[in-house]
């Protein structure tokens, strides 16, 4: 079958013309029906207990099955939408269709690796969500054409909502603090909770004296808005004519039938609206400026969200109403947190300014503690940015909790946060208190049902001894933090001008790696893996160097970390594969046919997008075989999320061998390696340092070989540096081995040698 001419078709016939490859395939028809029926069966076991809408499209006839759960999500019982295509392309949003069925075309056609959009779809009540889709394709057999496309929707409309809300609201803040006229802003408020309760209209009238002027009403008719302007406020003038006249708020239900409205609802009623809520407008001294109303076109009442909006959106307009106080009212939006309700950066360094501004006889001493949270991506990326902010909310509430009245506490951003402690003196009483904070943030916390044990670091700087002004106040509470983090974490560090040495080096050292690769100033070397029993090299694994002009030898533990924290771990990783591989041909090419190459993937790799089309990229490019390429990837990077476990299945698919580093020092359980295809452990050196001399220790390494066996894994040994330990490993069944007592990591030339000899001997 010829491909017909990309240029001439739609989106929609590409994806026709995927379809009908597979009539092309060598399957028989029976066979094809088979292998639908178990991919059928699969289905309809994933499906069971999910609270996710699922669909499932089968490609070769263009039939799609909804879920009950996909149909309810968009208010439709499950016998009136039809099972096709055409439903879909339906209730999508048009501005959505097309970006989606690229992204549909792309990944079917293999240009993306995985299938993961937002769109928006239209609800039945007349009102549109936003839905995330995530979608995996199923082959027949051995075939590369797709079969089927099978995938979730999950309602993502309140987060969105709130991030829209966010933006119009932060967008209302900086209209207001540039100073834009009163009736561009009240539109824009009418809209932000317009756009929050679909169906909604606001209007904000002004008072004047006992008068009512229109102030905005960006959806109400003008024939309205034009009636109303002008009344004079009374007890029984509608519902915002009664509250500026009360002071209160008036919830009316039912325009028609409501007594207050009797000689207004002939404006009101031919419009469609049918309830009105209205919320006085106040000044900081309690006067009465206006009213804020809200209308529906059915008569109700409001729920919570709905009276906590009419509430909010009176102050908000209030804001503008008087605009003496505008300075005020913007600092109380602006320089609170929104996720967790502390003080924001902003606040805080006012805060900081007015204490060290104080006249030197009214100053009081204080301290900075700079809190950062311990390994807070990880919770991110395994368990997903809601997990992340229910930790962030509740740090906020421990650290409020045992903070006094007079300490102020506040949120930096992203996992950061900083308390201003005053009157404390002596540094072993700022010992305690941060201690205490440490303590407070390490209780048990569940996600879902799964403990966790959240820790973080902190990093103390006292005025004025650390530093007398703003600047290096902070500067100095921040090189406290990093220092505590050196440490080992989960601990807090106080400052001294030796911490500011080493991070002017750190600094250094960034800078300085931004360069490295493309200056040829990084190199590699190789320690070789043996067969414990033989001790014939299988492997070599290949370890990064860095020497520079001026800095010297700089440790891999010292500029991996850097790397991974200014985003340059990407290059570096690419790098290293592309070198290590290339040596390994050139091995090959020399007679050395048996050995493997071991590449180490940091945990902030894995997780990114490139890392699968690089690792493809670098076998295609060195021709090297997949399966002598190792990627040893740290225990932290195993947790069982299904990010996690498609990355592992890709890069199975290709073909590269998998090997679990450092096991045995992180969080994850043995029950979580059922879960993963990967082919070592690698049993962590500090294991291997007590085996001789801790019984627990030995047992423990006992356990893990037995394990992994048992599930298929081959073990391997790193750090053994006597042959007592090298005996003890052989008899406990461990396959390869690493270490000193072998070789020391050399270069490429000394890896040949080690090669030559192993050959001639």
């Amino acid at each position: 079958m010829n491909k017909p001419n990309k240029s001439k078709i739609d989106l929609l016939e590409e994806i026709k013309y995927l379809r009908t490859e597979l009539a092309s395939t060598k399957l028989t028809k029976e066979q094809r029906t088979a292998e639908l029926y178990k991919s059928e069966e699969r289905f309809a076991l994933a499906m069971r207990g999910a609270s996710d809408g699922l669909w499932d499209w089968d490609l070769e006839s263009n039939e799609v099955y909804y879920s009950p759960r996909w149909k309810s999500m968009l208010g439709y019982n499950e016998n009136e939408l039809e099972n096709n295509l055409d439903t879909w392309a339906s209730l999508t949003h048009c501005d959505d269709k097309d970006f989606v069925l690229q992204k549909v075309h792309d990944y079917l056609s293999g240009k993306t690796s995985v299938f993961e959009v937002e769109m928006r779809m239209y609800h039945k009540s007349g009102h549109y969500i936003f839905i995330r889709s995530r979608a995996f394709k199923t082959m027949l057999g051995s075939s590369d054409v797709p079969a089927r496309l099978i995938g979730t929707h999950v309602d993502i409309t309140l987060r969105k909502k709130t991030e829209i809300f966010d933006r119009r609201n932060t967008n209302i803040l900086e209209m207001i603090a540039k100073g834009i006229t009163a009736s561009k802003i009240y539109n824009e408020i009418g809209l932000l909770y317009e756009e929050r309760n679909p169906g909604m209209r606001c209007s904000m009238l002004e008072l004047e004296g006992e008068t009512l002027l229109h102030g905005g009403a960006p959806s109400l008719p003008k024939e309205y808005c034009d009636s109303v302007n002008g009344l004079i406020s009374g007890p029984d003038i509608g519902s915002c004519g009664t509250s500026t006249y009360t002071g209160k708020r008036v919830l009316v239900e039912n325009i028609e039938s409501d007594p207050k409205w009797a000689s207004l609802k002939r404006y009101a009623l031919p419009h469609g609206m049918r309830c009105c809520w209205s919320e006085p407008i106040k000044s900081s001294s309690g006067k009465i400026l206006g009213a804020f109303g809200m209308y529906y076109d059915f008569p109700s009442l409001p729920n919570e969200d709905e009276l906590n909006d009419l509430i909010s959106a009176g102050r908000l307009t209030g804001i503008i109403m008087e605009r003496e106080h505008n300075q005020k009212l913007i600092r109380n939006l602006a320089y609170t947190d929104k996720l967790t309700s502390l003080s924001s950066r902003a606040h805080l360094y006012l805060h900081l300014k007015s204490l060290i501004q104080k006249k030197p006889e009214n100053r009081i001493p204080f301290s900075v503690l700079y809190i950062d949270l311990d390994n807070f991506k990880h919770i991110n990326d395994s368990l997903g940015h809601d997990s992340g902010d229910y930790l962030l909310q509740e740090v906020a509430k421990r650290l409020k909790y045992i903070s006094r009245e007079v300490d102020f506490v506040s949120r930096l951003g992203g996992d950061e946060f900083c308390i201003v402690i005053r009157d404390i003196i002596s540094s072993s009483h700022l010992a305690e208190i941060a201690q205490q904070y440490l303590e407070a943030i390490s209780k048990p916390i569940n996600f879902s049902g799964r403990k966790f044990i959240p820790t973080c670091s902190i990093g103390a700087a006292r005025y004025p001894s650390d530093g007398s002004n703003l600047q290096t106040l902070l500067k100095a509470a921040d090189t406290a933090l990093y220092a505590a983090k050196d440490y080992g974490k989960n601990r807090f560090a106080f400052y001294n001008k030796e911490l500011t040495r080493k991070a002017e080096h750190r600094f250094k050292v960034e800078q300085c790696l931004r360069e490295a690769v493309d200056k040829n100033q990084l190199s590699l070397v190789y320690q070789p893996q043996v067969d414990i029993n033989t001790g014939t090299i299988i492997c070599v694994e290949a370890l990064s160097r860095w020497e520079h002009p001026t800095l010297g030898h700089v440790s891999p533990t010292e500029f991996i970390p850097i790397a991974e924290r200014i985003g340059m771990i990407q290059p570096l990783t690419e790098w290293a594969l592309n070198t290590a591989s290339e040596q390994s041909v050139s091995w090959k090419q020399a007679g050395f046919s048996s050995v493997r190459i071991a590449v180490n993937i940091s945990p902030s790799h894995f997780l990114e997008n490139d890392l699968v089309p690089l690792i493809n990229r670098v076998i295609s490019r060195t021709g090297l075989p997949a399966t002598e390429l190792k990627l040893e990837i740290t225990e932290s990077s195993i947790q069982t999320s299904k990010k996690n476990l498609s990355i592992f299945k890709e890069l199975k698919q290709l073909g590269v061998l998998l090997a679990i580093d450092d096991f045995g020092t992180g969080y994850s359980s043995f029950a979580s390696l059922k879960h993963l295809n990967v082919d070592f452990l690698k049993i962590d050196k500090h294991f291997i340092d007590d085996m001789l001399s801790d019984k627990k220790t030995l047992l423990l390494i006992k356990s893990i070989i037995e394990m992994g066996h048992n599930l298929g894994y081959k073990i391997i040994a790193e750090g053994i540096e006597n042959t007592e330990q090298l005996n003890m490993l052989k008899e406990l069944g461990c396959d390869n081995a690493q270490g000193y007592l072998f070789s020391k990591p050399v270069s490429a030339q000394g890896i040949s040698n080690l090669l030559r000899n192993q050959t001639n001997n």
